[in-house]
């Protein structure tokens, strides 16, 4: 999103654009011969210019408009480009510890009751060994923890993993207003829990005993300064010129990216709006973006946290520049400009100035052609105009190209970086569901139930213990404790929906195989990505760990599955990545291509997208983009492949690759276009023989270029002046269009649908085309034509007739030109065979003075 004019001062941030300076200067220049020639043509030819000084004055007034108005355009791209960039980021790294923090706080909850450990804090179990390789099982599964407390309602510390960082009591105010409270306290500042740390993050919560009774307190300290390491240096860009931080309420630094740039403690500015304001800091002026933290299932995250990224304005503007088009098809760039009014309204704006300057061109050259008197004078002017004219239109192709690589790339970075939160955030959700499983896997009830066999004749018990559990971890469907036969012997939501219980039924053979072959308590299994036993119809993953005898490690009495659930969760992570963003939809895919999360209704799970081999097979923790067409739509889509997170799917043996896909559109497929660069690329090569010829104004069709006799050509206007008219169309009628004279409108004249009859079907969008107005048998008519070229002089040996079977165009074309001594052929419509065609048959002049209904 571009700046508002209002937020944004040009001549700020011009000094720091160096290759906007040098087109400011060229525009200038271009400026200053636009006035000379306008001069020139008042001084010495004033009766032969007459009929185009109009127009060269208008053009001169645009242009000196389209000056401010292309390096504001400029400018403010490069500014919203940044903007775009740096927010992004800095709502990443805000959101993404958020959702991480929302698992510490159903962990507390439930290791908080744990039967073992609240025993041992209230006396019944005295072996403090046992509980600290409890405490150390737990640690090894979820290792975003760097400690684990228990302590009495005095602070004594009773057990802690810790070593290296002992505590023996603590003071902490966090004690009594854990003891008071029903649910976790979150605490985030210096405490005597963590000594040596500026600053630890504690969830902390109540324990009780059998009786009910307070006994403790449970603590878990979470390797903060770790994980925001993580975040920030999957966030980096490999260029380094912004940094990265997380502030608290009071603006102050909790993280930096950077503590040599930004040190941890520093107050910072910052800035929330949408729109570019310089901020100082340090001596230095930045561009700021910050967000605050998004509520994830509820939570808030830790009060007043924001994710910031400053960037200072002097380097703000170097680095890699986008080359977005250069990959990009000719035919699907031309396209794409067609576009432009809705997802760049500057560009829009001077893609049509660029237009009106050739056609204030190819206006002239008509005007003059065919006329035998000595108009040496005028031509040489137009002469003049031409040049300035192709030196105008090679400078806003270069700007063009410099503004559209700059929303394209824009475009595709984000989607990119969105691509790249979104398996960042699956990775550490499905992280959690393997440590999940080991957890619970290990629960002293289920281990005694399944070795002793008390589970298969009173499951009630283990029932309950598993709802409790299900009642904290919300984003699972069904938990299910099962036998060495594959039996589920216990379980949560048992019934299906024809009131049948699984209880009895077995699970899938191939996972139960893999979990009676588990190595150790530290090994899970997780089911391929399908519809089972335990999945409810929908296909998902199931998170499987073995049971293993109490009495003896090695052995495996049964298993734990819990089937997460993706109907629900993947499609509300997309959404939730999706915040904040313009794309239009987001998927989970394999390296396939099939879907196995989406929101988009017309790719459902289970659908096969597909997406160019490269994508589907980027590197693992990299990203990629491409503007694509696909469905009669313009695409940009960006894959990013997940890495892991920790040792899940890095160092413990599980693999299965996942993309994030992020599609959003750019507009509807346009064909037959002709770009700038195409029309200046087709050159008519000069005669050197020519004595005396006649001038065709050629023009593109389609695609492909035509030509008309230029005595027979009045003008050329664009076709947004096009004016419909509410009486019944007929077949390829578009409306009527203003003929002025003087500046006055005086007539109007029928505009026919000439690109409609060369494509089968009615043009979407005239308003992107041009009318060539032209005069035959005392009639005049407006033609829709692609774009327009220019009026270049033929001999008589260059017109070649067609024989009349092989007339094309409905007859229309009956005469070829061979320009370039032979190697292009240009078709040239003829009037007299087209006048009387279906779509032009019934045409009745306009009133020349009314306007039209």
């Amino acid at each position: 999103m571009q700046p508002s004019d209002a937020d944004l001062q040009v001549d700020t941030y011009l000094p720091y654009m160096r290759d906007v300076v040098r087109c400011e200067e060229s525009l200038r220049e271009l400026n200053l011969t636009w006035r000379m020639i306008e001069a020139s043509a008042k001084i010495n030819c004033p009766q032969e210019a007459r009929s185009i000084l109009p127009m060269m004055t208008a053009t001169r007034v645009g242009f000196e408009n389209l000056e401010k108005d292309l390096v504001a355009s400029l400018v403010g791209e490069r500014v919203a480009h940044v903007l775009d960039e740096v927010g992004t980021k800095a709502s990443h790294i805000v959101n993404i510890i958020v959702r991480n923090l929302y698992e510490r706080t159903a962990d507390v909850g439930f290791l908080a009751t744990d039967r073992e450990l609240c025993d041992f804090v209230a006396g019944v179990q005295p072996d403090r060994d046992r509980v600290t390789r409890r405490l150390r099982a737990y640690r090894d599964k979820y290792t975003v923890y760097n400690d684990i407390l228990l302590l009495d309602p005095d602070g004594n510390v009773l057990a802690q993993i810790d070593e290296e960082s002992p505590v023996e009591g603590s003071r902490d105010p966090l004690l009594a207003q854990t003891l008071a409270a029903e649910q976790y306290v979150e605490t985030f500042r210096a405490t005597d829990l963590r000594p040596g740390e500026r600053c630890a993050l504690i969830y902390s919560r109540r324990m009780q005993g059998a009786d009910g009774r307070v006994v403790g307190v449970l603590c878990l300290s979470f390797d903060f300064t770790a994980e925001m390491a993580g975040i920030f240096r999957s966030r980096r860009d490999g260029e380094d010129r912004a940094v990265m931080l997380l502030l608290d309420g009071d603006q102050q630094v909790i993280a930096s990216a950077d503590e040599q740039w930004v040190p941890v403690g520093t107050t910072v500015p910052v800035h929330h709006g949408e729109g570019a304001r310089l901020v100082m800091h340090s001596g230095r002026e930045y561009l700021v973006r910050t967000y605050r933290a998004e509520a994830y299932q509820g939570y808030p995250g830790p009060a007043g946290w924001q994710g910031s990224v400053m960037i200072p304005i002097d380097v703000a503007f170097t680095g890699r520049r986008s080359r977005a088009l250069q990959s990009l098809d000719p035919a699907i760039a031309a396209g794409l400009l067609t576009h432009a009014r809705s997802f760049c309204p500057p560009l829009y704006q001077i893609v049509t100035a660029a237009q009106s300057i050739r056609r204030v061109v190819w206006n002239g050259q008509v005007m003059t052609a065919s006329q035998r008197r000595d108009l040496h004078k005028l031509k040489s002017i137009l002469e003049q105009v031409s040049d300035t004219g192709a030196r105008t239109n090679a400078l806003f192709s270069e700007s063009i190209r410099d503004l559209y690589d700059t929303v394209l790339g824009s475009t595709q970075r984000r989607s990119e970086f969105t691509a790249r939160l979104l398996v960042d955030l699956l990775d550490r959700n499905l992280y959690e569901r393997s440590d999940d499983c080991r957890w619970w896997a290990l629960t002293p009830l289920l281990r005694q139930a399944l070795a002793d066999g008390t589970a298969a004749h009173d499951p009630a018990s283990l029932d309950g213990l598993l709802e409790d559990i299900h009642h904290l971890y919300t984003v699972y469907t069904r938990l299910v404790v099962y036998d060495l036969e594959g039996r589920i012997v216990a379980g949560t939501a048992l019934k299906r929906d024809d009131g049948s219980s699984l209880r009895g039924e077995t699970i899938e053979a191939d996972d139960l195989q893999a979990v009676l072959a588990l190595r150790d308590a530290q090994a899970y299994h997780v089911s391929p990505f399908r519809a089972g036993v335990l999945s409810q119809g929908q296909p998902t993953y199931v998170y499987h760990a073995a049971i293993r005898d109490p009495a003896d490690d090695t052995r495996v009495v049964g298993g734990i599955g819990i089937a997460f659930d993706a109907t629900r969760e993947f499609p509300a992570m997309l959404a939730g990545g999706l915040v904040n963003h313009q794309e239009g939809g987001a998927l989970f895919v394999n390296r396939s291509g099939r879907v196995i999360g989406s929101t988009d209704a017309n790719r459902p799970v289970g659908y096969t997208v597909a997406l160019p081999a490269d994508m589907l097979q980027v590197p693992a923790g990299q990203s990629c983009s491409r503007i694509l067409v696909h469905r009669g739509q313009y695409m940009v889509v960006a894959c990013s492949a997940n890495s892991g997170y920790r040792e899940f799917k890095v160092s413990d043996g599980y693999r299965d690759d996942v993309l994030a896909v992020v599609f959003g559109p750019l507009g509807a497929e346009q064909t037959g276009r002709t770009t700038a660069e195409d029309a200046a690329a087709l050159q008519i090569e000069p005669d050197d023989d020519l004595q005396a010829g006649e001038e065709y104004a050629t023009f593109f069709l389609n695609g492909q270029l035509h030509a008309l006799p230029a005595a027979h050509v009045l003008q050329a206007s664009p076709g947004s002046e096009i004016v419909p008219v509410s009486l019944e169309r007929t077949a390829g009628r578009l409306g009527t269009l203003p003929l002025r004279h003087n500046g006055q409108t005086d007539r109007y004249v029928w505009v026919h649908d000439l690109m409609g009859m060369a494509t089968g079907s009615l043009t979407a969008r005239p308003a992107d085309h041009q009318v060539i107005v032209v005069r035959h048998r005392g009639r005049e008519l407006g033609l829709l034509v692609d774009s327009l070229h220019g009026v270049p002089e033929f001999s008589a040996r260059d017109i070649v007739e067609l024989p009349p079977d092989a007339a094309t165009r409905g007859a229309a074309v009956r005469r070829l030109i061979k320009a370039n001594r032979g190697t292009l052929l240009i078709p040239v419509l003829d009037l007299d065979a087209l006048w009387p065609a279906p779509a032009l048959a019934d045409d009745e002049a306009v009133d020349e003075t009314a306007a039209p209904a």
